[in-house]
């Protein structure tokens, strides 16, 4: 009896949402820490999204990426 191989065809990639759920930074950070600290894989598959913050947050964080001592 000849086996034949079967080809996989992945399902083309679906459309995203819209986002349409608000949350609170302190929220969402101790929980992005904490997924980040203990290496939970499901966190890699936001890492690609986009988050929408205020212009007074990105202006800080300008900042503050600019500002901060390399480690050496």
């Amino acid at each position: 009896m000849v086996t034949r191989l079967r080809l996989y065809k992945a399902p083309e990639e679906e459309a995203r949402p819209d986002p349409n759920v608000r949350v609170r930074l302190g929220d969402l950070l101790p929980v992005a820490a904490a997924a980040q600290r203990m290496n939970y894989l499901w966190l890699k598959d936001f890492l690609d999204d986009e988050v929408v913050v205020t212009d007074d947050l990105y202006e800080v964080m300008e900042a503050f990426r600019e500002t901060r001592p390399t480690s050496a």
